[in-house]
């Protein structure tokens, strides 16, 4: 991963200080990564996907590409295999997409619910 954010920060035409800058940690510490003598922790590449729109896969592993697609490209991607759907049901896709970090954890939180409530239900049937 040392040498995708090297890469990254190339491409953004960063220096480390200004890079560590953008995401709260130091130069020193941006130093250390792009070397492999410090592992990244895992809040901090969360931060840099987030702050930078980099594909999480790409950064972690080098698959993929390096950038998210805009929202117009994945809302024509979500047109094009939702072809002939409901408009209810493809809007509800595009609208998931947009959540962030947060809002899922509650979506979650509310399909754990509802799943308890149905085991419950079978269970006293």
């Amino acid at each position: 991963m040392n040498e995708r954010i090297y890469q990254l920060r190339k491409k953004l035409g960063y220096n480390q200080e200004k890079f560590g800058t953008l995401i709260g940690v130091t130069k020193s510490a941006i130093s250390n990564w792009e070397s492999g003598r410090r592992k990244v922790p895992d809040s901090s590449i969360k931060l840099i996907c987030r702050q930078f729109n980099v594909d999480y896969i790409w950064l972690t592993t080098g698959e993929g590409e390096m950038f998210h697609q805009s929202d117009d490209e994945i809302e024509v991607a979500v047109e094009k295999i939702m072809y002939g759907e409901n408009e209810f049901h493809k809007n509800l896709f595009k609208t998931f997409l947009k959540l962030g970090e947060e809002e899922l954890l509650a979506l979650e939180k509310i399909m754990d619910t509802y799943d308890e409530i149905v085991k419950n239900d079978k269970e006293k049937s």
